[in-house]
């Protein structure tokens, strides 16, 4: 048996979780699906003041209060940054950290940071016009817009999407993270979606400033093909692909 404890992306709530959860446990597995601070059911707890050090402190409350060790803990998408964070703290109740569809950033650089100059200034726009400046709404979720990232979900999918989504905490894109002078060398892995695991290893053998995070003897490497969202568009082999860490 695993522990395994599932942090989701930028919108979403641990619901998203739902039928990987189901099958890991169905596996044997013990499986935590966690709802950061500000989102989802806790979307009454979202404040300016929430931010990157908000869900750090999430993920480290629940792994210690519950007193879990040899934890899976995987991260996806936006989650990349508290997950980080809380196994740069935790790494003695870690067996391994998961990137599915993302990876760490540099220390000192923010979520953000990660879009280009024209996507950040949409993000700050809609920030300012709808998010009351200091939230991010939730994408409209078009396929028509996105067919990558949203490859493989169906319209009912799309329109649970859009109903359950609630909007990010900006300081939850904009802190930077901070990390240790020694990064802990706990064992990790990265499942790619979106991009070809090919692309993958020639950004990273080739010193590309974010994708170097993952060079290293402790990284492994999954491919998943599908769209950004695989724990909706494909859970059962997502749930596979993790039991099989």
């Amino acid at each position: 048996m695993t522990t395994f404890v599932l942090v989701p992306g930028f919108w979403l709530g641990g619901w998203a979780w739902d039928e990987v959860a189901a099958a890991l446990r169905e596996a044997g597995h013990r499986v935590y699906a966690v709802t950061l601070t500000g989102l989802a059911e806790r979307a009454g707890e979202a404040s300016p003041e929430v931010d990157v050090r908000t869900h750090v402190d999430d993920i480290v409350g629940l792994i210690e209060g519950e007193d879990l060790r040899e934890v899976v803990l995987v991260g996806h998408s936006g989650a990349n940054m508290p997950v980080t964070g809380a196994a740069d703290r935790i790494p003695g109740r870690l067996a391994r950290v998961v990137y599915v569809d993302s990876g760490p950033l540099p220390s000192g650089m923010a979520q953000i940071d990660f879009n280009d100059p024209g996507e950040r200034t949409e993000v700050e726009k809609r920030v300012a016009e709808e998010g009351e400046g200091w939230r991010i709404p939730p994408p409209p979720f078009d396929p028509a817009a996105e067919p990558e990232a949203l490859a493989g979900l169906d319209e009912a999918m799309l329109a649970r999407l859009r109903e359950r989504a609630t909007p990010e905490p900006l300081g939850a894109a904009t802190w930077p993270l901070v990390r240790p002078e020694r990064v802990p060398a706990t064992p990790k892995t990265m499942i790619a979606c979106t991009v070809p695991l090919a692309a993958v290893r020639q950004m990273v053998d080739g010193g590309a400033p974010v994708f170097a995070m993952l060079a290293g003897p402790e990284w492994t490497f999954h491919e998943l093909p599908t769209g950004h969202w695989p724990m909706l568009s494909r859970p059962a082999e997502l749930a596979a692909l993790l039991g099989g860490l």
